[in-house]
């Protein structure tokens, strides 16, 4: 089911009219998340190796692969070789780190919601398994998931943390966020109540590079890591969510929610049907 729909009407020569709206993390991905990412990422100079259905040996992205030593538990090129799905990775120059578009590979979910985006990466190329994964589903802006990426191509060490938790929720609460009453050195949520960030303990099937992560027990807390999720009102599905294990760097985590709690309003031609009514617009 769409839940996005049309600001306006079409105009005669059929094309939906733009408007500038905010905020940002209630407005949407404009149904655009895949093209607003992969764009920046081609910008950046990365490879995208796209894969169809079917019984197919890719001899070309095999040699991608194994030039950028890309890691193959974490691109599933076994199961490529048997029978290939439609998606996308997106590698970047140095092969240290890689953005996969999900959604058409049968992706789990995360507040009922598919996973589209998972972002990984490694310290150097001796590593055969990624040290963290991030994950980002439908509804996001683009924006926030771009800005994210634009940082973590930024670094030269992609899977060295700077900085704590405070340097996430500054990042929010400069832009008018609250922090959480209950947990301030945990939590906030933007002004309208319905967007949220948290710092706790991460929902199963998250990748993380530290095999601690598997020797937890059953009555043992998991490992820690941010989430981040929309909820327009009591109960009602998620507009959105986002998912960082807990090796995601702190000020990776801190791009992403600069971005997403930015007050700079965005172009959209499409607003989901959840948040329209609580959104400013004017035409661009």
């Amino acid at each position: 089911m769409n839940q996005n729909s049309p600001i306006d009407r079409p105009s005669p020569n059929g094309a939906l009219p733009v408007y500038w709206v905010g905020p940002r993390c209630l407005a949407g991905d404009d149904g655009r998340l895949y093209d607003t990412v992969a764009d920046t990422l081609t910008g950046l100079g990365w490879t995208a190796l796209t894969i169809v259905r079917g019984l197919h040996e890719d001899t070309e992205f095999d040699d991608v692969l194994e030039d950028r030593q890309v890691p193959v538990s974490y691109t599933h090129l076994d199961v490529y070789k048997r029978q290939l799905r439609s998606t996308v990775l997106h590698v970047s120059p140095d092969g240290l780190r890689w953005a996969q578009w999900m959604l058409a590979d049968e992706p789990f979910h995360l507040g009922g919601l598919p996973m589209a985006w998972q972002v990984c990466a490694r310290e150097d190329r001796s590593d055969m398994t990624a040290r963290w994964s991030a994950y980002f589903t439908p509804g996001l802006p683009g924006e926030a998931v771009a800005d994210f990426l634009l940082a973590l191509d930024a670094r030269d060490r992609p899977a060295t943390s700077f900085g704590g938790p405070d340097r996430v929720l500054d990042a929010v609460t400069a832009k008018g966020w609250f922090r959480d009453i209950d947990q301030p050195a945990a939590g906030a949520t933007d002004p309208t109540f319905t967007s949220h960030l948290a710092f706790g303990e991460v929902p199963p099937l998250i990748q993380d590079g530290d095999p601690s992560v598997l020797t937890v027990g059953p009555e043992e807390a998991g490992p820690m890591g941010w989430q981040a999720w929309s909820q327009p009102a009591p109960d009602a599905p998620y507009l959105w969510a986002a998912s960082f294990s807990a090796g995601v760097p702190a000020d990776l985590v801190a791009a992403f929610a600069a971005s997403l709690s930015s007050t700079a309003p965005v172009l959209r031609r499409v607003l989901p049907e959840s948040t329209k009514d609580r959104l400013l617009r004017a035409p661009a």
